[in-house]
């Protein structure tokens, strides 16, 4: 299972996080692994679960 980089980017932008929007842009890959990235995602406040249903895996 795996993240698009698009949904991670929507959930921040429309919390108004840009910047944190624009690091995750640049620093992580097309499909997010939440396993490896699972620190990350925390930080954020994102559920990988969540997530992993909005998009093909």
């Amino acid at each position: 299972m795996t993240i698009a980089k698009a949904d991670v980017l929507a959930v921040l932008r429309e919390r108004g996080q840009h910047h944190r929007a624009d690091f995750v842009d640049r620093e992580l890959p097309e499909r997010i692994d939440p396993v490896r990235h699972s620190g990350l995602l925390a930080t954020l406040h994102l559920d990988p679960a969540e997530l992993a249903g909005s998009g093909p895996a």
